[in-house]
């Protein structure tokens, strides 16, 4: 199997709503099928918290367009590696509006997540997934 990259990715939402998220699903599930990307997209009012995984050359295309999408503010890296096998095999992009096991609007309005190491950037990844 070729390597694969995995990227994560923190950024907060501009406008957020439940028809912005629908549209954004609905375009990231069709274009991630043609481009073999998966992945999990973690929403909530106050942070997107995305992890893309697939060929190198559509990754990095993929990502450079969400840092040009005006729906995300201060869009930035968290992760980036190498992988031989996908988190979420089976998914063009699946979503998770967690709510209550993830961190607190506070904790993110302080810098948690750009805090996290890539082990509990993964484990949240790998518990959506579970």
């Amino acid at each position: 199997m070729a390597d694969l990259v995995q990227l994560v990715y923190a950024s907060r939402p501009f406008g957020f709503d439940s028809a912005i998220l629908s549209g954004i699903l609905l375009t990231a599930r069709a274009n991630n099928a043609r481009d073999d990307i998966t992945g999990c997209l973690i929403c909530r009012g106050d942070l997107y918290l995305q992890l893309l995984e697939g060929p190198p050359a559509a990754i990095e295309a993929l990502y450079g367009q969400i840092r040009r999408d005006d729906r995300h503010l201060e869009v930035r890296e968290l992760l980036r590696r190498t992988v031989q096998e996908r988190m979420f095999p089976g998914w063009a992009m699946r979503d998770d509006p967690v709510q209550s096991w993830m961190w607190t609007q506070d904790e993110v309005d302080a810098g948690a997540v750009d805090r996290a190491s890539e082990g509990e950037i993964l484990a949240i990844f790998a518990r959506v997934g579970g």
